[in-house]
This record gives structure tokens, sequence and C-alpha cells, in this order.
């Protein structure tokens, strides 16, 4: 599944597609949303936001479509009268001066009054997006602090969308490698420091995935990674996708674990179990 710095990169490239235009033409599949379809004709989109993995595109008349692609949905992006060649089931098709964003497959799609957005039911269980919203280490630190999060392992934890909204696998495996910390320790456990170094890393490799387009690992890092003939999947990640390989900073051999059901990579001198 995407994560919140992928959802946000496409955010940008439907913004960029229909912002700021007045929609022509609107579809939508679902017949409790076909209804509305029209009402929105005439309809500026004022913005396209996440709020982590889920889409929100804001209209003038205050109302908000939202939409989460979960494992199989898909936004393209094309000209109105040049259609995507694809198999996919088209779910939302939004049309501005020539220009189109349509959406397959998706199948969790709603309109929302601005007003109420705080009651989706995904929505109200979220953190704050670092990505959308105004948030700093010292807010994710306080966070971690909080008693429903502080006793938690931080391998499940950093997975938990009402911590801050956006981290998935990838970013959980380079977050706590870079914080030197084992999935195993517990924001209760940690010093003051460690929990300083922790939140900064959430946010600053979360804003770095999204700046990048998915690049976590570091550039010295990176240049060693091909030299050695390390494919494109593995030299992104400082540890990630990386098991069996040697540990970039210490040169230890990267192991790959199951957290839950997903899995996770860290390096065993570097972030030593408690």
């Amino acid at each position: 599944m995407p994560e919140g710095p992928e959802i946000r990169r496409a955010a940008d490239r439907i913004e960029k597609q229909i912002g700021g235009k007045v929609l022509d033409d609107v579809w939508f599949a679902f017949p409790e949303l076909a209804s509305q379809a029209g009402s929105l004709i005439g309809v500026k989109v004022v913005a396209v936001d996440t709020w982590g993995k889920a889409m929100l595109i804001r209209f003038a008349d205050k109302r908000v479509l939202y939409s989460h692609n979960q494992l199989y949905g898909v936004w393209k992006l094309h000209a109105e009268d040049n259609l995507p060649s694809t198999s996919r089931s088209l779910r939302v098709r939004l049309v501005a001066e020539g220009r189109a964003a349509s959406l397959y497959s998706a199948s969790d799609i709603s309109l929302w009054e601005e007003s109420s957005l705080a009651h989706h039911p995904f929505l109200a269980r979220l953190g704050p997006d670092l990505l959308s919203q105004q948030v700093s280490s010292g807010d994710v630190k306080q966070r971690l602090l909080m008693p429903e999060f502080k006793r938690r392992s931080l391998g499940t934890l950093l997975l938990d969308q009402g911590l801050v909204a956006g981290l998935g696998n990838y970013l959980r495996s380079e977050i706590l490698f870079f914080s030197q910390l084992h999935p195993k320790q517990r924001p209760s456990d940690l010093t003051d420091e460690q929990l300083s170094t922790l939140s900064s890393h959430i946010v600053e490799i979360t804003r770095t995935a999204y700046r990048t387009a998915g690049v976590t690992n570091q550039e010295a890092w990176i240049e060693q990674a091909i030299a050695s003939g390390e494919p494109r999947r593995q030299w992104l990640f400082s540890v990630f996708e990386r098991a069996g390989l040697s540990c970039h900073r210490c040169g230890s051999v990267i192991e790959r674990m199951m957290v839950g059901s997903r899995r996770l990579y860290a390096c065993p001198q570097c972030q030593p179990s408690p």
C-alpha cells in the first residue's frame, strides 16, 4: 500500500491537473455519489490535500471528496478525449478545461461537507498528517508520551495511524534504523535524547521521502551501493529491502524480521535488542 509521501505526491499531481479550475464534467460510479455529480459541475477545485493515506479534493462550495486507494486504487491523469488504456474499473472522473483526473479500482469514496469531515469514521481516528498539516518534532514527541502510546513497542506503534498519519512499512524500518532503536523498545523505555532523536526522524524522514519520491538513503551510501551493483529497490533505502547485505553504518548483516504480519529490516549491531 502506498504510504503518506506517495499519496501526497499523487495529490500534488492531481492539483496541478485540475486545481484552481472549474469542473466541466463529473462522473461517479457509485449510485449514492452519482446523484450528486451534476451539483459539482461549475464548481471550482480549490485544493487537493491528504490526511495520512486518504486523498481529500476540496471544492469551492465547501464540499470535500474523500477517497482511500487501499491496495488497488490508482489515479490516472489524462486529456479529456484521450482515455487511459486499462482494464481497471472507473470509479471517479473529474474534468476541467480539457484535463481529467480519473480514479480506478478504489472502493472507499465519499462526498462530505467540510464542516463534518472530522467525523468521518476513518479520519476521526487519525493522528496529525506530517505532510499536509503543521506538525513539529516537538508535537510528535508529546504524542509518543501519551498514555495510549508510550508503553507500546515501536515496531507496532509506528504503523498506528493514530500516532501520526501516513507512516508505513518502509518508513518504519528507516526511522528505527536512523534512530538506532530496536523495534521492541517503547517510548517509555527511551531517554529524553532518544525520544527527541526518534521524533525528529519521524518528521524528517517522512518529509525526505516526499521530496525525493521515496529515497531515504544517504547520498554517500547510495553512491557506495550503486558502485557495488545493488539494484535501485535496495539503494533507495538505508535498511529496508537489504536483508543479507552489509549495514552502511557498521558493516553488520541486515536482518529481516516479522513484526505482526509485516516485514521489518534492522541492523543487529546498530539496533541491539533491549
